[in-house]
């Protein structure tokens, strides 16, 4: 145990950055034809994500996690689709963590789920999987009755054909043990009866209603101890020392030691509340000499000096010229001026963060996780440990929310889960736990930016240059990430949404400054798509304003171009202000704000009606939203993530932010931190565009536009122009 303890004490930066590199492979029995053998239960697998049963279950293998997005119904139904079968008739499981069968396509070797890109890197590949077991299982039937394959049909779980029938379980002992078809023929799109079926329910709910469906908080195992850390109060403080003689009369508390990397006590005990309870207790002596002192006012004016000052650090456009930028404003007839900020921001989910560790007789270990990054929370489990990686296994759990938390590039809450378990003799389970505040207060946060944008119009409205600024704080640079998304100094995360905007906008510029972070900063739903969609759209709508021109036909002047961009967001917004109504009279004390914006390949636009009261508190009455996501293949899931990707932008434009006072975070729970109330919105409509284009994401995309497409409705009710978040802070009271 003590080499143990010794290479615990290896730089943090350093081995979570290893961690996150390292890919572990996990062997299931792959023969030499290419087919899986039996590997689970007394099925086969016939390829890497579809398991055929010998009594005719089956069973679809999801690589990415669940955590409310709807990734277990949208993979299943592509198997299903496959197949033909209902989604009754299939059963799905997740997949082990194996970054040779089940990584994210997008991200190379990597097995995650982020980005929206769970159906769009697995729309081919499960529908090649369900294809190709369709196939291997009528051949085997073909085989067994001796007659041609074209003569035989597959039907909900049944092979059927010259006078035959019988369940396709009775081939799959013959179907192993052939080699899996290159190109099987996938189902023609007019033939579809899962996929873009709009009476198509979600899979899992009914487990999460009746309480079978296993998130990590309910991870209860046999005789398992309870782990909570006491970690700093301010980023980059370390532990001094710490008396635990407080605790030593709580029922339930063990005993409390220091972590071996220096960053905190942890608390073991046998209830989650003891374990809190002692935690609380503790008296710890902090060293802050190297902790971050600055509070959020001193952030907040560091990003609005860093966007006024001559010259960015970065510039995100280099085939713009910046000095005929400033001489093309210099010239225009009217320059529209604006400054924005946007504060920290919590990922607040549900279910605060918790994993469990439990040992397995061969001396390797199991971690039990809601795991959203399976090929880094592997390494990192492994690597603390000092365990080969065939030795560490992933069970994952559904996840009660995530908006990116529960994936970082530090994989910080499961290298808790392991440095927990390490300082124990390994023979319980350790079930570490975050509680609500932990979660609020300890956690990694949306980045705090800033921008400045001058806009400059000619005589007749026309935008003839936009000098566009940027500051924040970088998601990636520091990261393993660093190298693929991090390109001439430029965080692409930080100017995504302006300078790949679909907008053809004459004489852009978009520089960049980076600000040291106050805290851990991470992706948040949408990423950079929070603020930048929010800015571009609040001045496409103070442009159109000056222009005297109607907001959407506005917009639609710099989207009339051929480019697939410019037709679908085009699409998306006439298909919003047509069913919005926009262009009638919303009616007295009631108006309209129009915003929309492309991310993760999809093309969404967004109108909210808004009514205000006498007082001129401001109330949502309704948001149409209108998508454009290739092919839709649960629209019932659609609708339901666009109805949460606008409720959690909203409610956070509305009325959250994450302040600092001396480098300590100050809010604590949801009674200062509060999400969006049910009564704050009266009703959503959704409406997806018809389309054969491959899919992409909508986890996030509702996202974007919901705060501007809000913020242009106060100021058409004469409210005035919101540039500074949360809105309730700066001018908007909410009913």
């Amino acid at each position: 145990m003590t080499n143990v303890i010794e290479n615990l004490t290896t730089s943090r930066r350093g081995f979570l950055k290893a961690a996150g590199a390292s890919a572990a492979v996990l062997v299931i029995g792959v023969d030499a034809k290419g087919a899986l053998a039996a590997g689970h239960g007394h099925g086969a697998h016939l390829t890497p994500f579809v398991t055929v049963a010998e009594d005719g279950t089956v069973t679809a293998l999801i690589k990415h996690f669940e955590m409310g997005q709807g990734t277990t119904t949208g993979l299943t139904s592509l198997i299903a689709e496959e197949m033909r079968l209902t989604l009754d008739q299939i059963q799905y499981e997740f997949a082990p963590s194996d970054v040779t069968k089940y990584n994210n396509l997008f991200f190379g070797d990597f097995q995650a789920t982020g980005g929206s890109t769970a159906i769009a890197n697995s729309f081919m590949q499960y529908r090649t999987a369900g294809a190709a077991a369709r196939e291997m299982l009528i051949q085997a039937a073909a085989q067994e009755w001796g007659v041609d394959v074209g003569q035989l049909t597959m039907m909900d779980g049944m092979i059927s054909g010259a006078g035959n029938s019988a369940s396709i379980g009775d081939f799959v002992a013959v179907a192993a043990t052939m080699e899996v078809p290159a190109e099987p023929v996938l189902t023609d799109p007019a033939d579809f009866r899962v996929i873009g079926n709009p009476n198509t329910r979600r899979a899992d709910t009914p487990g999460k209603i009746n309480g079978t469906a296993l998130f990590g908080m309910d991870v209860q195992l046999d005789n398992q101890l309870i782990a909570a850390f006491a970690r700093p109060p301010q980023k980059g403080a370390t532990l001094v020392s710490f008396d635990a003689s407080g605790a030593e009369g709580i029922p339930g508390f063990i005993r409390a030691v220091a972590s071996p990397t220096g960053t905190g006590v942890i608390v073991y005990a046998e209830k989650t509340w003891a374990a809190f309870q002692a935690r609380d207790a503790l008296s710890v002596e902090w060293d802050f000499s190297a902790a971050e002192t600055r509070s959020s006012d001193d952030i907040r004016q560091q990003l609005i000096d860093a966007v006024n000052a001559d010259q960015a650090e970065f510039s995100a456009t280099p085939d713009a010229d910046p000095a005929a930028v400033r001489a093309s404003l210099d010239g225009a007839a009217t320059v529209l001026d604006e400054t924005f900020y946007f504060p920290l921001l919590a990922h607040a989910a549900m279910e605060p963060l918790n994993a469990t560790i439990e040992p397995t007789a061969d001396g390797g270990v199991i971690l039990h996780d809601g795991c959203q990054f399976h090929t880094g929370a592997h390494g990192a489990v492994a690597q603390v440990l000092q365990l080969d990686p065939a030795k560490v296994q992933i069970n994952t759990v559904y996840a009660g929310g995530s908006f990116g938390r529960r994936g970082n590039p530090d994989m910080d809450y499961q290298v808790e889960a392991a440095l927990a378990f390490a300082m124990t003799d390994w023979t319980r389970p350790v079930k570490t736990v975050w509680s609500r505040e932990d979660d609020m207060r300890g956690g990694y946060y949306r980045p705090a930016f800033a921008h400045r944008v001058r806009v400059g119009l000619d005589a007749d409205g026309a935008i003839v240059a936009w000098d566009h600024r940027v500051a924040g704080q970088s998601i990636f640079k520091g990261t393993f990430f660093e190298d693929f998304l991090v390109h001439n100094g430029i965080d692409h995360s930080s100017v995504e949404g302006t300078v790949d905007t679909p907008y053809a906008i004459p004489g852009m510029y978009v520089g960049l400054t980076d600000n040291p972070p106050a805290t851990n900063v991470l992706w948040w739903r949408s990423v950079g798509n929070t603020h930048t969609a929010y800015v571009m759209e609040v001045m496409m709508d103070m442009a159109a304003e000056a222009a005297g021109a109607d907001p959407v036909d506005y917009r639609l002047t710099y989207l009339s171009g051929e480019t697939p961009d410019h037709q679908r967001l085009a699409g998306v917004l006439r298909l919003a202000a047509e069913k919005s109504g926009w262009g009638t009279d919303p009616g007295a004390g009631r108006s309209r704000g129009v915003a929309v914006h492309k991310s993760f390949e999809s093309f969404v636009a967004e109108v909210i009606e808004i009514s205000r009261d006498d007082s001129g508190r401001v109330r949502i009455e309704n948001v149409t939203c209108a998508i454009d996501c290739g092919v839709a293949i649960n629209p019932d899931v659609i609708r339901a993530q666009m109805e949460g990707s606008i409720g959690y932008g909203l409610g956070h434009a509305m009325r959250d932010e994450i302040t600092l006072d001396g480098g300590e975070v100050v809010q604590w729970n949801f009674p200062d931190y509060e999400p969006l109330r049910i009564h704050d919105i009266g009703a959503i409509e959704t409406h997806i565009v018809p389309s054969a284009a491959p899919p992409t994401g909508v986890g996030e995309p509702g996202l974007p536009p919901a705060a501007p497409a809000l913020a242009n409705a106060i100021a058409a009710a004469g409210g005035g122009r919101v540039t500074m978040h949360p809105m309730n802070q700066h001018g908007v009271d909410f009913a």
